[in-house]
C-alpha cells in the first residue's frame, strides 16, 4: 500500500503506520473530552481521500481503517505475521488446487449510521457487499490504484474491467447495469456466502483479503454522495469520522454501533510480561476518541512531542542525538518524560526510480548503472537516517521471507571511479552530451536537501541534475501518469510475501499499477509469474534470487535503504506493540496515564 516519497512514504511508511511523522504548526486543543479518552497522533501529510478505491498512501489508509474494515485483518500481538477474521466469520474454506476460496461473511454487523441510508441508520452486512465494493474498485472510471491487487487474479475480474473501459465516465453515468454483471470468479452465493476462483494459485491472497483497498462499502454511500463519497466515510469501523479539517487535523470518535472486536487472548511469554495480554477478551476500542494532527515540518511536531501534546512520535534526523545516546538507548533527560523507544524493521524499500520510458535513461543501462554507483547512500543512511536502517542491495527488506543478507548487487556499492568508467561506456564521457535530468521529491526541506545530496552525487561524475518540489498530492498524480525522470520512492510492505515487492518491477503492473518505473523485462517477468503461485520453499527462493539479480544488473531503480524505525510513546499509552503491516491499531490502544 503505499508507495511513493522516500523519506517518508508511500504505503507507506513506518511513520504513516504510527498516526506520527512529520508535524506542522498545529497544536492540539486540549478544552475537548476527557484527555483519559483521546488519542494524540499525527499525519505527515495532508490526507488525500477517504475512497478507499484510492486510498493509495498510507496516510489515506491509516485514516481510512478507523471507519472502513474488511474481511480479514492482522493479529495485532501475533510475530510472524497473521490474519484473523474480521467481517468474515471464519478463515478461508480453500480447495485442494488452491484456485476456489469459500467464505462465510458475519451478517450480525451493521455499518454505521448515516443520511445515506432510509431513516439514517445504517444496515447490516452482507456478501453483496463484498462483491459490489470489489467491483467498484475494478470499475476503471473509479480512477482507482487497487487494481493491481486484482488483476488477472479472479476469473472473469478482468472482462468486468473491461466492460467498465467502454462506458462513458463518472459521475455522468453510472451504469448500474455494469454492477449486475456477473463475474464467475467472484459471487455471492448468498447474504452470508461469498465464493472466489482464482485464475491460478495465489498462496499470499488471503493478505490481500485484508488490505484497504478490499474495504466493505456500502452501495447506499457511494449513490448517495457522487464524486463527494471520498469525504464521506461510511464503514463498520470502530470509529466515526467527526471532523476533517483539511490541513489541520482529523477527529474519530467511538463507533456506537461497533460490538465485533475484541482484545487478542493470545500472545507470547514476553507479551505477558509486557502487561500486552492484560485486557484479554476486552471490547474494543479502548479510547472514545482519536486525534490526528496533520503537519509539514518535523520541529514543530518534535516541540509538541515533548510538551506532552503528542502521544507517539518518530525522531527527526536534526534530533536524533538530543534523544538517543551513544549505545542507542534513552537519554535520561527524555526517559524523565515517561518516554519509551522501540525499534523494528519497517518492512520497506526506499529506492531511487527511473523512469524507463526517458528516451536516454530507459535507453541506456551503463548510464543507470553508473548513476547507482556514483550514490553515496553510507552518507543518506548516516545523515538522515541517523544509522537506522542498512543499505539495500535488492527489493526485498529483513523480515520477509527471501531476504538474503549476503545477497550483494553488482552496482550496490559506492564507487565513483567505476562510475566514471561505466558512464564513458555508455557513450557520456564526464556526462558530455546528456542532458539535465529532474529528480522529483515531496516539498519539505529534508526531501529537498535529500534531493540536493543525490544531485551533489551525480555533479561528481558530470551528471547535472536539477531538483524539483511539489505536494503530495501532486507528486502521487505525477508517478500514476508517468511525468517525471528519476523520482525519490518508498514502498513499505501491503502484505508479509515477497510477491508485494517482486511485482513492483512485473511488467504489467506498470502505472496506473505499482511498476512506477516502467520496467519490462520478459525473463523477469517469467520468474515472477512461477514465483507468485509458490509457497516458500527452495524452487521459490532459488527464482526469487534469479530475479534480484535481473533487476540489479537492468537497474531500473538504485537501491537505497531498508529502514529500521526508532519511534518514542509516552507510558501512558498503554497496550502498544509495534506493527509494521496493520494500519494504525488504534483501536488496541489505550491511555493508562494522565497528560501532564
Amino acid at each position: 500500500m503505499t508507495k511513493p516519497v522516500w523519506g517518508a512514504l508511500f504505503r507507506p511508511l513506518w511513520l504513516g503506520i504510527l498516526s506520527m511523522g512529520i508535524l506542522g504548526s498545529c497544536t492540539p486543543d486540549w478544552g475537548r473530552g476527557e484527555p483519559g479518552s483521546v488519542y494524540r497522533g499525527a499525519l505527515i501529510a495532508n490526507l488525500k481521500t477517504f475512497d478507499p478505491a484510492q486510498a493509495s498512501d498510507s496516510y489515506s489508509n491509516q485514516s481510512q481503517f478507523q471507519v472502513y474494515e474488511a474481511l480479514y485483518e492482522y493479529k495485532y500481538l501475533a510475530r510472524p505475521y497473521e490474519i484473523q477474521p474480521c467481517l468474515a466469520a471464519a478463515l478461508p474454506e480453500v480447495s485442494a488446487d488452491g484456485r476456489v476460496y469459500i467464505i462465510r461473511v458475519r451478517t450480525d454487523i451493521e455499518f454505521q449510521d448515516d443520511p445515506a441510508f432510509p431513516g439514517g441508520k445504517g444496515r447490516r452486512i452482507n456478501a453483496h457487499d463484498f462483491v459490489y465494493s470489489i467491483k467498484r474498485l475494478v470499475d476503471v472510471r473509479t480512477q482507482t490504484y487497487g487494481w493491481w491487487i486484482f488483476d488477472g487474479k479472479v476469473a472473469g475480474l478482468n472482462d468486468f474491467r473491461a466492460a467498465s473501459e467502454k462506458l462513458p465516465p463518472l459521475p455522468d453515468s453510472v451504469h448500474p447495469a455494469l454492477y449486475d454483471r456477473e463475474v464467475a470468479g467472484l459471487r455471492a452465493l448468498d447474504d452470508s456466502t461469498l465464493r472466489i476462483e482464482l485464475t491460478r494459485p495465489y498462496p499470499y491472497f488471503k493478505y490481500i483479503l485484508a488490505m484497504p483497498y478490499a474495504a466493505f462499502v456500502a452501495h447506499e454511500v457511494v449513490d448517495h454522495y457522487g464524486p463527494e463519497f471520498l469525504n464521506h466515510p461510511v464503514g463498520t469501523g470502530p470509529y466515526v469520522l467527526k471532523e476533517w479539517r483539511r490541513g489541520l487535523r482529523l477527529t474519530f470518535e467511538r463507533n456506537p454501533k461497533y460490538r465485533h472486536g475484541f482484545y487478542p487472548s493470545e500472545g507470547t511469554a514476553e507479551d505477558s510480561a509486557n502487561g500486552l495480554l492484560a485486557d484479554s477478551g476486552k471490547a474494543l476500542p479502548f479510547i472514545d476518541r482519536a486525534e490526528l494532527y496533520i503537519y509539514n515540518e518535523t520541529q514543530p511536531m518534535w516541540l509538541n512531542f515533548l510538551r506532552g501534546n503528542l502521544d507517539r512520535s518518530s525522531i527527526p534526523k536534526d534530533n536524533y542525538s538530543q534523544a538517543v545516546d551513544p549505545e542507542r538507548g534513552l537519554r535520561g533527560e527524555i526517559a524523565e518524560k515517561g518516554v519509551t523507544l522501540t525499534r523494528m524493521w519497517q518492512l520497506d524499500l526506499i529506492y531511487m526510480c527511473f523512469n524507463m520510458i526517458d528516451p536516454v535513461l530507459g535507453k541506456h543501462k551503463k548510464l543507470r548503472q553508473a548513476m547507482s554507483l556514483a550514490y553515496d547512500v553510507e552518507t543518506v543512511l548516516d545523515r538522515f537516517y541517523n544509522g537506522r536502517g542498512i543499505r539495500a542491495q535488492s527489493f526485498i527488506p529483513p523480515e520477509i521471507s527471501g531476504f538474503d543478507s549476503s545477497f550483494r548487487s553488482p552496482y550496490g556499492t559506492y564507487d565513483v571511479e567505476r562510475a566514471r568508467r561505466l558512464l564513458a561506456e555508455a557513450g557520456f564521457p564526464g556526462g558530455k552530451g546528456l542532458p539535465a535530468f529532474s529528480y522529483l521529491t515531496i516539498a519539505s526541506t529534508e526531501m529537498r536537501q535529500r534531493g540536493e545530496h543525490f544531485a551533489q552525487n551525480m555533479a561528481a561524475i558530470g551528471v547535472k541534475v536539477n531538483v524539483e518540489s511539489c505536494t503530495w498530492p501532486e507528486y502521487l498524480e505525477r508517478m500514476q501518469n508517468r511525468k517525471f525522470q528519476i523520482v525519490g520512492a518508498s514502498w513499505m510492505a501491503d502484505y508479509p510475501d515477497p510477491e508485494n515487492f517482486m511485482q513492483l518491477l512485473y511488467g504489467p503492473n506498470k502505472p496506473p499499477g505499482e511498476n512506477n518505473a516502467s520496467y519490462q523485462n520478459d525473463a523477469y517477468d517469467r520468474l515472477f509469474e512461477k514465483a507468485s503461485v509458490l509457497s516458500d520453499g527452495p524452487e521459490r527462493f532459488a527464482l526469487i534470487e534469479r530475479m534480484k539479480a535481473i533487476a540489479a544488473e537492468d537497474a531500473p531503480w538504485i537501491f537505497v535503504v531498508h529502514r529500521q524505525a526508532a519511534v518514542l510513546s509516552y507510558k501512558r499509552l498503554g497496550n502498544l506493540k509495534s506493527h509494521a503491516v496493520a494500519e494504525s491499531p488504534i483501536k488496541y490502544y489505550k491511555i493508562v496515564g494522565t497528560r501532564k
